[in-house]
């Protein structure tokens, strides 16, 4: 199993969509035939987190069973959103701490921010005593989806502010950040101490396509990058502007004992099987000299 050079930190991967994931099985085999250390899961860990473990691999994340239901308009709906992630967070600390992952996504973006912010602080401060009490931790994406929340600085605060305790962490994904223009190691600096989980996956930058094509417009002509932008693409550790080695002294020092997941979502190596396995493996070999 290969570890990061700095910080020793396990490396695996985020499983995706792709037809050859589906059979885990197989997954996990190549997973440990290649060095990876670290499996994420999505709403089945529940199902699933006993084959990860019987294969030898830790579980970096699964992913939070109903995560919009936390953030609807909808008192009732909030509250059995509350009631299903209470029973998959119990379900899943057979397993051990668990990282629980998602976006602070609403179920109605269109609403004004102030409003499905004080829903997503209702709902997670009546979840927050079941992760405490089951060793968990939300592990919150920065995706900066519709309406998502808890995508900036700003965002993180004011969460945190609210819903103090310490179950409620950060998934560190510093692609994220880099394409809105926010400093990756600037934000690991200010918030290491609630990071539960790292996403390997980095941003390239492409400052003549920004001049030509700006970021508020999408092109007349050109073609916006897949898994990106107008001047932007996400792309796998390395291929990217991201300074891995320093991001993993920032979390050694603050005691991070977490994993790094590659999350594969990169236009030259997505959507055949054996570009996809190269995509990782490249991953994880450059990770591993950081």
């Amino acid at each position: 199993m290969k570890t990061t050079r700095t910080g020793g930190f396990t490396i695996g991967f985020r499983r995706g969509w792709s037809e050859w994931q589906k059979d885990l099985g197989a997954l996990l085999k190549w997973a440990k035939a290649n060095n990876f250390g670290a499996v994420d899961l999505g709403q089945d860990g529940d199902k699933l987190a006993r084959d990860v473990a019987a294969a030898g691999l830790r579980i970096g994340s699964v992913d939070l069973a109903d995560c919009q239901g936390m953030i609807s308009a909808d008192k009732a709906r909030r509250a059995a959103a509350v009631a299903k992630n209470t029973e998959y967070i119990q379900a899943c600390a057979a397993f051990g701490p668990m990282n629980h992952f998602l976006v602070m996504l609403p179920e109605k973006p269109e609403l004004p921010r102030e409003k499905n912010f004080a829903f997503m602080v209702e709902s997670f401060s009546q979840l927050a005593p079941v992760m405490e009490k089951s060793n968990a931790r939300l592990a919150i994406e920065g995706w900066p989806g519709p309406g998502a929340l808890c995508c900036t600085p700003e965002g993180y605060r004011a969460f945190f502010r609210e819903c103090p305790s310490t179950a409620m962490g950060i998934n560190f994904d510093p692609s994220h950040l880099i394409r809105m223009g926010i400093d990756p190691l600037r934000f690991l600096r200010e918030f290491a101490g609630r990071v539960g989980h790292v996403h390997g996956k980095d941003t390239e930058l492409f400052p003549e396509r920004l001049y030509d094509l700006g970021n508020e417009q999408p092109p007349t002509f050109a073609k916006q990058f897949g898994f990106g932008g107008n001047h932007w693409r996400y792309a796998i550790p390395g291929h990217g502007v991201m300074s891995w080695g320093e991001a993993f002294r920032i979390l050694k020092e603050h005691g991070y004992s977490g994993c790094v997941s590659i999350e594969l979502e990169d236009q030259d190596f997505n959507d055949a099987e054996d570009t996809e396995k190269l995509g990782l493996i490249l991953g994880l070999q450059y990770l591993a000299g950081c």
